[in-house]
């Protein structure tokens, strides 16, 4: 609800560049900023005049907080750097959303506007896409002085604000709305943007601007779907014949690098273009958490143009269209962000190309503790990593998180006294203090070569990518025993089955056993919204249906078969107040309705221990394999996963969805 204001009267003392108190701030201007904007630039004046007032003081100055919370509040900020002081004081519970409204528009004297009545400027609207307005929760009203003016609930916000000036290349204005009518007036004003009028503003833009090199991402850009109605020029035409593509078609491009930098900002990792035959239209999806989500649609006219663009960025042939190829795309060269896409062509019926393109955007190496690995596998894999040889497998299929894990591992090996080799393709993540190589298969530099190469250049730690032939699978069993740690990564479905794929690709299973130390396997599921997460007391069905679950896999006689101590070391790790608790999350504004906000690894960690060793030489079945290591206290993908159930982690659909019985 909006804040109920008080009745203010102005001061006839006060003077520019004071800092006026509470009751000088003129009743025109809190309600009729409602109406037009020639009152929205009179308050946004008379608010330059003062001098900023931090919101803490506001709000001891509105008698909402006492000294000892602004006190308590400075401190967790000081803990929690880049968290605004206004958010911690609501998670605290000691300020509502309404009491922070009232202190920035009594105290700092930022203007109130209601978003169901202000006319809003559809220049301004022009100046930030509709998708990124949508993910911070603004929406731009005018232009005023050269600054671009947009309503949010708490412009206090200041990385928000940063990114909007990057985006739209003005200084950015805030003024105060209520959050609960920011999504449904974003999403009105957007649409209330016709086709017509997209052209219209087009056409009006300078000259200068329409036809400026295509290359750097334009500040103002629009979002994808408004560009796609430039280049159709609306429904009133009918569709042109396919065209191929222009350089000066400068929409076009636009259009590709919005949807680039929009993918990145949903948090994508690939962007699948499906073009169809006939007169159906292009569709373009991200795959968002694991999971494919429709993005847009473009007319059947201009596939071969979208086509033809994105291999031009790749380096690819263009006129190659019967054979699948592979490039990529260094998107800092056409004015984007500093990230990089591995694109694969893949030809389908009617002549048509199909598209995928996968962000790599992991510059940031994960902290081994933050990979939700359980504490006693945690402290089980720092031992093994930090034995002086021997070969350490992580494996798991495409997109199951291996590289970073790896990475995560030669974070906490990196050290002076180390010299660490990686040899990768590509190079998704990059290190400083590790020597990492590019392999280029197509002119003979492969893994098994490069792994033969640094061998010779006296390494410590050798990652390779990925062990994909029996020459490489040879090499690196070779190189583990003698005297270096290598870690690498298979595509298979568990632990036990990366031993028997291991054997064979023909290696010798006597040096195999001697070399390996362990192998991780892990599958990556979606985690539950904290932002709408509940839980309520589990019920004993529920309860039934996951031991049940848990306990399926296990061999007889084993000490979790006793459903009275499983329950207890439930209880002991993930009760609360004395009992299991059931998590759902009905879905919000923060996670799209989904439920679900970002992913998160399930683990199984086999150690290569006597036994373990002892069916590797006899080339045992995967199911013997298995039932050792869980005798020996391993814990399956699946008992791992239900374990982060218990923990509100994620859902059991979710577990049950990426593991096997």
């Amino acid at each position: 609800m909006t804040p109920s204001l008080p009745t203010l009267v102005p001061s006839a003392s006060s003077e520019p560049g004071d800092r006026l108190p509470p009751d000088t701030l003129p009743v025109s201007l809190v309600n009729a900023v409602r109406a037009s904007s020639e009152d929205l630039r009179a308050a946004l004046e008379w608010q330059s005049r003062l001098k900023p007032m931090p919101i803490g003081e506001a709000l001891l100055g509105l008698a909402k907080i006492t000294p000892e919370q602004l006190s308590e509040a400075l401190h967790r900020q000081s803990l929690t750097k880049g968290m605004p002081l206004g958010q911690i004081l609501l998670d605290m519970g000691l300020v509502t959303t309404a009491d922070l409204q009232l202190a920035l528009v009594t105290k700092m004297g930022y203007p109130f506007v209601d978003l169901k009545r202000f006319p809003i400027d559809t220049a301004a609207l022009r100046r930030v896409p509709a998708a990124t307005a949508s993910r911070l929760r603004v929406l731009p009203l005018m232009e005023w002085q050269s600054t671009l003016v947009v309503a949010m609930a708490d412009p206090l916000q200041f990385r928000i604000l940063e990114e909007l000036e990057f985006t739209s290349q003005r200084k950015v204005r805030p003024v105060v709305t209520t959050s609960t009518d920011l999504p449904a007036q974003i999403a009105k004003a957007y649409r209330g943007i016709g086709m017509a009028d997209q052209l219209a503003l087009q056409e009006s833009a300078p000259r200068a601007e329409r036809e400026r090199p295509a290359a750097p991402l334009a500040a103002s850009e629009q979002d994808a779907w408004m560009l796609a109605a430039e280049l159709t020029g609306g429904d009133s035409k009918p569709e042109q014949e396919e065209k191929p593509l222009e350089q000066s078609d400068n929409t076009l491009v636009r259009l590709i690098n919005s949807m680039i930098t929009e993918a990145y900002h949903q948090r994508a990792s690939d962007i699948h273009i499906e073009p169809y035959p006939g007169r159906e239209k292009v569709a373009i999806r991200f795959r968002i958490d694991g999971e494919l989500r429709p993005y847009l649609e473009l007319p059947p006219s201009y596939r071969n143009a979208l086509i033809a663009r994105i291999k031009i960025m790749s380096e690819l042939d263009i006129s190659e269209r019967r054979k699948p190829q592979d490039g990529k795309i260094a998107f800092a060269k056409y004015g984007g962000l500093p990230l990089e896409l591995r694109v694969a062509t893949i030809p389908t019926a009617h002549g048509l190309e199909d598209i995928v393109m996968r962000l790599l955007t992991a510059f940031r190496v994960v902290p081994l503790e933050a990979l939700e690995l359980a504490p006693d596998k945690l402290e089980q894999l720092q031992q093994l990593i930090e034995r002086p040889n021997g070969l350490f497998l992580c494996v798991g299929p495409t997109g199951s998180g291996k590289t970073t894990t790896l990475h995560s591992l030669l974070q906490r090996l990196n050290r002076p006294n180390r010299k660490i080799w990686t040899a990768e393709d590509p190079v998704e993540i990059t290190q400083h203090g590790l020597r990492q190589i590019q392999v280029h298969p197509r002119i003979g530099w492969t893994f098994a070569a490069a792994l033969r190469s640094l061998l010779r250049a006296d390494p410590d730690v050798i990652m390779v990518g990925e062990v994909r032939d029996p020459e490489t699978a040879e090499m690196a069993i070779e190189a583990s025993l003698t005297g270096h740690l290598v870690l690498s990564t298979l595509h298979t479905n568990s632990a036990a089955d990366t031993i028997v794929r291991l054997n064979d690709l023909g290696v010798d299973s006597f040096s195999f056993a001697d070399s390996l130390q362990g192998i991780l396997a892990q599958r990556l599921v979606r985690k539950l919204c904290t932002s709408c997460r509940q839980s309520r007391p589990m019920l004993a069905p529920r309860l039934r249906e996951i031991t049940e679950d848990y306990q399926r896999a296990l061999p007889p006689g084993h000490e979790l078969r006793d459903t009275q101590a499983l329950h207890e070391q439930w209880r002991q790790r993930h009760a609360k107040g004395g009992m299991l608790q059931d998590y759902h999350a009905p879905g919000c504004d923060h996670c799209g309705s989904t439920g679900y906000m970002g992913r998160l690894a399930l683990h199984e960690l086999l150690i290569a221990t006597p036994g373990v060793r002892q069916l590797v030489q006899k080339r045992a079945r995967p199911a013997e394999i298995l039932a050792l290591a869980l005798s020996e206290g391993m814990r399956s993908l699946r008992q791992d996963g239900i374990e982060k159930v218990l923990a509100g982690l994620t859902s059991l659909a979710e577990v049950r969805a990426s593991t096997n019985d």
